[in-house]
This record gives structure tokens, sequence and C-alpha cells, in this order.
């Protein structure tokens, strides 16, 4: 299966891409690929008793955007990440970091780019539990032979950063989950990357931690402005983080988009039902459901105005209050459509509906 097109949703250049990666376990999986041309069915390759973790895959991952990578267990989520790092060496393709094939790379170059470029954070946080925070922090920096000072002063930031300060001095039993996953996570950014790997980093935590540190990732993002791939299996998580997602399934990838392409425009049966029970008003925005209006005096609804990515969630508490359209703006001063109750209440309820009905 070729996976659809994905339309770019953030600005900014490539930074990171594959081009028909392929990663197959078992015995000569080079001579397998060659053989069947590179382009093996899912089962050629099971009958020749192999496991397509990665099968195929092309993407762009874009400079400054969140791209989250998920499916099921076994869907080839974290082999995939590894590959774009070459913890995993992929059995074909390429794997661009800056244009430059990451694959051709020598081993002085890739372990070069590893510590200063690439940041990686895991579900297992891997602390050192003989080191206080501060020394854990600084860690890479000290793998990097960075003196002393210099990388402490580089630790007491991203402590500070990510809402540690005044916990230098713990160690991590003495810290909770969250605590010791900030700590990892500010591990992760002491030697600035470019590129930010997290692999399900806030799986093991307490469903109320788990948004906090939702809640501080989005906040830390604004501030660095960092180029992520989030791997996750938990869909709300996905939705509320991303500014595209990859589905996968068997080591492939079945559909790239935004979250409200996957909702509304699934590529097949199994995106839609991987997004079936998604509440439809968190993703779908003003622009999508507006009526446009000819930009007149007379066609201007009146009212304050949102902007046409305001998801439809944001706008339930305005239609308690009124029952004329919302204005939505394209993102400057000016009126490109107007947003009724009706749309608001078809997406809530999935189906066309009109306001009698529901008195």
């Amino acid at each position: 299966m070729t996976a659809p097109k994905a339309e770019k949703s953030t600005e900014g250049a490539v930074k990171l891409a594959c081009r028909n990666v392929w990663k197959l376990f078992g015995i000569h999986p080079k001579q397998f690929l060659a053989e069947h041309g590179y382009q093996p069915t899912y089962e050629e390759i099971c009958g020749a008793g192999l496991i397509g973790a990665t099968r195929d895959v092309s993407l762009d991952i874009y400079e400054g955007e969140i791209f989250v990578i998920m499916g099921l267990s076994g869907s080839g989520k974290s082999t995939l990440v590894r590959n774009m790092s070459r913890l995993i060496e992929p059995t074909a393709g390429e794997i661009l970091f800056d244009g430059m094939d990451l694959l051709k790379a020598d081993e002085k170059t890739l372990i070069r780019i590893r510590r200063k470029k690439m940041g990686m954070v895991f579900q297992n946080f891997g602390l050192l539990p003989h080191r206080n925070v501060l020394d854990n922090v600084a860690f890479p920096l000290e793998v990097q032979g960075v003196a002393r000072f210099v990388r402490e002063e580089e630790a007491e930031l991203m402590i500070e950063l990510v809402g540690l300060k005044g916990r230098e001095n713990y160690f991590p039993r003495e810290l909770s989950g969250g605590e010791q996953q900030r700590v990892g996570i500010a591990r992760s950014l002491a030697v600035e990357p470019e590129v930010w790997f997290l692999d399900e980093p806030f799986s093991a935590l307490d469903p109320l931690i788990r948004a906090e540190m939702q809640d501080e990732f989005l906040r830390l993002q604004k501030v660095l402005h960092k180029t992520i791939v989030f791997i996750t299996h938990d869909f709300d998580e996905a939705i509320r983080l991303a500014d595209r997602i990859a589905i996968m399934k068997d080591g492939e990838i079945i559909q790239v988009g935004t979250p409200e392409e996957l909702v509304l425009q699934p590529a097949d049966s199994y995106v839609s039902e991987f997004t079936q029970k998604v509440p439809r008003a968190k993703v779908v925005s003003a622009a999508t459901l507006m009526t446009p209006v000819d930009g007149s005096s007379k066609g201007v609804p009146s009212g304050k105005p949102v902007t046409g990515d305001t998801k439809i969630e944001a706008l339930l508490c305005r239609f308690l209050d009124q029952r004329t359209p919302i204005p939505v703006t394209d993102g400057t001063d000016r009126i490109v459509g107007e947003i009724t109750m009706q749309d608001a209440l078809r997406v809530l309820l999935g189906e066309e509906v009109s306001l009698n009905e529901c008195q």
C-alpha cells in the first residue's frame, strides 16, 4: 500500500526525511529485498520467515514541527525512530538529516550528530541512581568533554527550564515519577539538540501526572521550537500534541496528516477505526465548517471573531450565550467566513441536525 501524500502543515524546511526505508529482521534480509526488487509484499516477507519492522517508509519531517508516530504495539513505531538515528541499522533506504544521508555517514560523524544534534527521551527514564539531578542532566555534556563549570551552568539552566529549580542535589529515588521524567527531558535538552526524539515518554506516568507533563511539553516547545518526533499509542495524546501524525501498521505508514485530516479523511478502514472514538469537537477547526462570506460590510457577521484554526470545542461556550453566527478570520483582521451553532452541532452529533430538533 502506498501511503497517501499529506500536505505540509507547518512552515519550515525538511529537517529529517526517510526515503524507502526498510528494516527486516531475519536471515539475509538484504539479499531477500534485492531478489524481490525492493518491493516484497507483507505475505512474501512473512513467508520467508522475516519480520518487516519497517516497510518502505517515506516521509518528511519539517523543521520546528511536532511529528507524532502512532500505531498499535508491534506496528514498528520504535524501530522507525531508531532507524532515523541509526540506533537500529536500516536494511535499505535513505535517512536524510539536513539533506545528508546518515546511512553513508562514518562512525565518527554519526557519533557527533547523535551527541550534539539529537536528543532522546524514552519511556524508561534511564537516570543514573548514584548521581544527583544536576549530574544526571550534565552527563551528556560530560561525555562530550565539556568543562565541569560550563556543563553545570548549562544543566542548571535546563533544570530551571523544566521546573525543577531547587532539586539539583536530589537523587532519582527522592523524586516522583513526573519529576524523574522532567530530569530525563532536561538531560536530553542539555546538548541543545536540533531534533528531539521521544518514545512514549509519558506512558508510564499516572493520568494526572501525564496530563501535567503534556502541558509542560507544549510549554517547552513554545520556548524552544524544536523539531520533534514523538511516539505514542494514545490518540488523545497525539491530537493534543501533534502538528501532524503518521499512523503505522505492520511496519508500514498507512497515512500522514493533521489530526483533523485523519479524523475527517481517513485513508482506509484501519485509520477510520483508529480515530472513530476521537471527539470531533477537539480536532475539527472553524475553517473546515465555516460558510465563506464575501467580505463586504453587508456580508460580514457581527461579534467577536475567531481564527480559522480555532477548534469547535472552544466555541461551544460562545454558543451557550448567543445564537448568531460567529465570524471567522484568516489569521489577520480579514473576516473570511462564519460558523453557526448548527455547524457545531453537526460535529458533536455526527449528523445533520436543525436547531428545532434540539429545542
